[in-house]
């Protein structure tokens, strides 16, 4: 493992650790052994570190999508979905990473999206898309699907984390999964309903 990765895999560590408000770049640097300005040689300050730690978080939620096995669209969407929950459940920091830290890095919608920049946005597109064509879900924009949908489930997995949900994660994930189906149901077109 080169200098670079060593110290990804290890920043990585202290946020999973306490989230980007672990990341000392000193700290790191004695956790890697090496000076604190080798570090900078790789990042060029703590932001640039953060930024290829959400890179990197993006770039395992997209893999774990690539993994969902192929299914009839309107259940591959239901899967993504429950991935995106077990993601968050299972993964918390790297969740955070991925979804919660402020970077100019990461993808923004509406644009990157319908550029097809993100795997896991396409694929959830692409369904969609399908599904219109197929006349499953009302005409419309994709794009503003795939935005409902993430604001929905990163809305509901903020409240969790915060505390702002009564009940367990038993709970939280029945709550998850009905209010994501109702949310999908309400674009479904009226031949189907």
């Amino acid at each position: 493992m080169n200098t670079a990765e060593q110290i990804l895999k290890t920043a990585r560590a202290m946020f999973g650790r306490g989230g980007p408000e672990a990341l000392s770049m000193r700290d790191l640097a004695k956790q890697v052994g090496v000076t604190a300005m080798a570090i900078y040689r790789h990042y060029e300050n703590k932001q640039a570190l953060i930024d290829a730690l959400v890179l990197d978080a993006l770039a395992e939620w997209s893999r774990e999508v690539a993994a969902i096995p192929p299914a009839e669209p309107l259940e591959w969407l239901r899967q993504i979905n429950l991935a995106h929950l077990e993601f968050a459940l299972r993964k918390p920091r790297r969740y955070e990473a991925a979804f919660m830290t402020r970077t100019a890095k990461a993808r923004r919608y509406p644009d990157d999206f319908n550029a097809r920049r993100s795997p896991a946005g396409t694929l959830q597109l692409e369904l969609i898309e399908q599904l219109m064509r197929q006349g499953v879900l009302k005409a419309g924009s994709p794009i503003e699907i795939v935005i409902a949908n993430a604001a929905l489930a990163q809305g509901l997995i903020a409240l969790y984390r915060a505390g702002r949900i009564v009940g367990g994660e038993a709970e939280f994930r029945s709550l998850y999964l009905r209010t994501t189906e109702r949310a999908m149901a309400s674009f479904l077109s009226e031949r189907i309903q």
